[in-house]
């Protein structure tokens, strides 16, 4: 059966206290959207649809850059989640299958999840996601009879024996596309806010004759972000998860309480990940690499043997062959390192690629930007390039070639070729002592006058 994905991400937060939609709030280095969205696509789904309202243009150029082939729709009215998910209906024109309903500001529901409610969905009209709550105060509960849902009850609008069930509605939502429209299409705003309650559609599916189940997920997966703390305390609950797994698959963190992961962070197994260290978006970091303490990853990839820091920070488009060397204060941008190059102290290499077994002097910097636009350096295999080489790119390095240091390269260099590009030394024999006296007196004038 084919699956569209329906993202509620509508609401303002107001708990927030932020000028930025609730969504768009980061948590393990990306939008809370951004989890919603990751979590569905393990269903492979055919369309995915945005409902946005609130901060509309910044969620939906935040959604085009995550997913461009995702459809955003506006809730321009708030008028309850039933009324959410129904601007979605012309989005679905056309659509024979199920549709999922996610919401932009639960991160944590797995795909295992979602898998078991499209089973689930095989043998019922309607499958709504549960959770057992520790404690269930303010949640709708589920009434259920054996297999069946009959219906979800508000907290505020339970009985006492209603209260007591602790069986809870996680929001989260599944039926053919053309049930669940014509459903929700028939809800009453009859209610203390007069607004549109998706949660009434189990019981509209009863009362027209359709089946309805829940599947059961740990509450943990349920966790609904509405205010700065419990932002905080969802990415402690992430880093805490991700932790536990990269010990699990083989990695090896020294100190895993200030290790910090991104949420497509990929580490290959017997990799040594020191104290201190922060993975920003897109990282893979290969089997027997180490990134030893206080670094900074981000979009970089690191292959086998490699050994990155410590106070190393790698930034988007970095390329780390096997055996390379990145050393302490070395930052690489946007470039190549081939096989076993080392980079090893205080260096910037922007823009640029570094053939196999060069070495790059302390001090280096590939000088890629006019102001205007990015030059690019190209750096052969076996090159020497000695400490403080300032790279005016655009220029080219060949095989074997050397540079001397403190040369300043504005042209390309041959292979084989040393490149000395600096003033020629010039030594005045007792002028730094007759200088010194000089500043001295004059000095001791000034403080006479004074």
């Amino acid at each position: 059966m084919s699956v569209a994905l329906v993202v509620l991400a509508a609401g303002q937060g107001t708990r927030m206290n932020s000028d930025l939609p609730k969504v768009l709030h980061g948590l393990a280095g990306a939008p809370l959207v951004a989890h919603a969205l990751r979590a569905g696509a393990s269903l492979s789904p055919e369309r995915v649809i945005v409902v946005t309202g609130h901060g509309a243009d910044a969620v939906e150029a935040a959604v085009a850059a995550l997913d461009p082939d995702a459809v955003c729709v506006r809730q321009t009215e708030q008028l309850g989640t039933g009324h959410a998910v129904l601007q979605a209906r012309s989005a679905l024109d056309g659509f024979a299958g199920d549709v999922v309903v996610l919401y932009g500001d639960t991160p944590f529901v797995r795909p295992e999840t979602l898998e078991r409610m499209a089973q689930t969905r095989a043998a019922a009209d309607l499958v709504v996601l549960g959770f057992e709550a520790v404690d269930p105060g303010r949640y709708g509960r589920l009434v259920t009879d054996g297999a069946d849902l009959l219906r979800i009850v508000e907290a505020k609008d339970a009985s006492p024996d209603e209260l007591n069930i602790r069986l809870c509605n996680s929001g989260l939502m599944m039926a053919d596309a053309a049930t669940l429209m014509d459903l929700l299409a028939g809800l009453s705003p009859d209610n203390a806010a007069g607004e549109y309650y998706l949660t009434d559609a189990p019981h509209a599916a009863r009362e027209a004759g359709r089946t309805a189940r829940v599947v059961i997920c740990d509450e943990a997966e349920t966790l609904g972000i509405n205010t700065r703390a419990e932002l905080a305390a969802a990415e402690a609950a992430f880093q805490a998860r991700a932790r536990a797994e990269a010990l699990e698959t083989g990695v090896t963190l020294q100190d895993p309480a200030t290790t910090y992961f991104a949420y497509d962070t990929v580490i290959g197994r017997d990799a040594v990940i020191g104290p201190q260290v922060v993975f920003g978006p897109g990282v893979t970091v290969e089997s027997d690499a180490e990134i030893r303490a206080f670094c900074h990853l981000e979009g970089a990839h690191v292959s086998r043997g490699a050994k990155v820091g410590p106070y190393a920070r790698l930034r988007p488009g970095a390329e780390l062959s096997e055996f390379t060397h990145v050393g302490n204060f070395v930052e690489i941008k946007n470039a190549t390192l081939a096989e076993g190059a080392k980079v090893n102290h205080l260096s910037y290499i922007g823009d640029a690629l570094v053939g196999a077994a060069t070495n790059i002097g302390a001090g280096t910097i590939t000088c890629n930007y006019d102001g205007v636009f990015k030059h690019r350096t190209e750096i052969g295999a076996r090159v020497f390039v000695g400490s403080n080489t300032m790279l005016v790119a655009p220029v080219n390095i060949g095989d074997e070639a050397m540079t001397a240091s403190g040369s300043v390269i504005t042209e390309n260099v041959p292979e084989g070729a040393l490149a000395v590009a600096r003033a020629r030394q010039s030594n005045k024999p007792g002028l730094a002592r007759r200088f010194m006296d000089k500043l001295r007196t004059l000095k001791a004038a000034r403080k006479g006058t004074s």
